[in-house]
Formats: structure tokens, C-alpha cells, sequence
């Protein structure tokens, strides 16, 4: 497994879907400050990365959660890698929209989806894990038995680990903030300083002294 985490962060340093910024920060849309932008988008562009991102989550699948029976994947950054890793391990996929629709049949949930059938939802990027939980929630509304989590990638922050855990739901990913920071020092991606104040904001992204090398 760290081997994967490894390889997966330097294919998202590779293609450069990985952006540092510890003097000028960018900002979520919850208005939270990152000196990390991780675009994950990037990876579909790229077919080789692409392949082994896809054949890592069906490994994680095969490995964490062998009972799924459906993939779903978020909307809209998870929809490629669930009908991709769908594929690769003959399941079934659908994915779930932000909001239901406003006509037609007003759906929610796109793709076939039985009361009690075992499902896995596929991210793209685990950050305070909002987006994920909801849905996590409209799975379970329809009568979905949500095994768990797989994502590309995770910031591992304190908000999103116990939002998680509230909602009874396991997450594991390909690979994880530290990783990323870490393998981006190694290979002169950023400055072996910079590790520590990337650390500092994903253990405390309220506490800005990061930010332009303040200690």
C-alpha cells in the first residue's frame, strides 16, 4: 500500500495536477486558505496515469470492499473513474447528482440501483468530507447498503476524519497529503522547508501562520 500511495503522488506531481502555493494560497470554495490544489480532472488526460489510478481503485475495491456490488461515483469528479473502474472490474455503476433534477424524472441518483444492494462510492478528493457524506446520505435514503469510500486522494484533515467517522463510513484512498508533500520534497518539486508548513495548515487549516513562511 504505501508503495501505491508513492507511485500515485508521483504520477500527480508527474502531470503536474498538483499545485503549491504557501505564499499565495488559493481559496476553497468553504473559504478555506490551501497552499495545495489538487486537480484531480487532470488524471483522465493522461493515460497512463489514468491507468494506474483506475487499476489502483479497483484494487483497493477488490481488497477493502470484495462484497460490492455497484459503483457509484460523485458528480461530477467522480463519474469517469466509477464507470472506468466499473469496467476494469465488471460491476455495475451509476453516480449520484448534487441535487435532484428539476425535470424529467427527477432524479437524484442516476444509474440502476436495487433497495439493499452493497455499494461503493468512488471520489475524486477528500478534503472536510461534506461533499462525500451527502452522498453517502442519499445512498442510504434509497435503501443502499454503502460499504465504504474509495478517492484518489485525501488531505487526511481532522474535520473531514471525524465527519467520516460520525457518519459510519470508511474512507481509503490512493494516496494522501502527506505522501504528495513529501515525495514533492524529495524530488525538488518544493522545498524541503515548505513540508512543515504544508503539515501545518492540513493539521490546523484555521491557523493561517503558514502562510507566506510566518512561524
Amino acid at each position: 500500500m504505501e508503495q501505491l500511495r508513492k507511485k500515485i503522488a508521483e504520477d500527480l506531481l508527474g502531470i503536474k495536477a498538483v499545485f503549491f502555493r504557501p505564499d499565495e494560497p488559493f481559496t476553497w470554495a468553504s473559504g478555506i486558505k490551501s497552499p495545495v490544489y489538487c486537480d484531480n480532472r487532470l488524471t483522465l488526460t493522461a493515460p497512463e496515469v489514468r491507468n494506474d489510478v483506475e487499476n489502483g481503485l479497483a484494487q483497493l475495491i477488490k481488497e477493502n470492499y470484495p462484497d460490492a456490488e455497484v459503483l457509484m461515483g460523485t458528480s461530477t469528479a467522480g463519474i469517469a473513474h466509477a464507470a472506468i473502474t466499473g469496467h476494469i472490474l465488471g460491476l455495475p455503476m451509476g453516480y449520484v447528482r448534487s441535487g435532484a433534477k428539476d425535470h424529467g424524472r427527477q432524479n437524484r441518483i442516476e444509474g440502476k440501483l436495487e433497495p439493499g444492494q452493497k455499494v461503493v462510492v468512488v471520489e475524486d478528493l477528500i478534503s472536510t468530507g461534506g461533499s462525500v457524506i451527502e452522498v453517502v446520505d442519499a445512498l442510504r435514503e434509497e435503501g443502499a447498503e454503502v460499504l465504504g469510500i474509495v478517492s484518489i486522494f485525501t488531505y487526511g484533515m481532522k474535520k473531514g476524519l471525524e465527519r467520516l467517522a460520525v457518519a459510519k463510513v470508511k474512507n481509503v484512498s490512493l494516496t494522501d497529503f502527506d505522501t504528495v508533500a513529501q515525495v514533492a520534497a524529495d524530488t525538488g518539486y518544493i522545498a524541503q522547508a515548505d513540508v512543515k508548513r504544508l503539515i501545518a495548515f492540513r493539521n490546523d487549516p484555521s491557523d493561517e501562520s503558514w502562510i507566506g513562511g510566518k512561524k
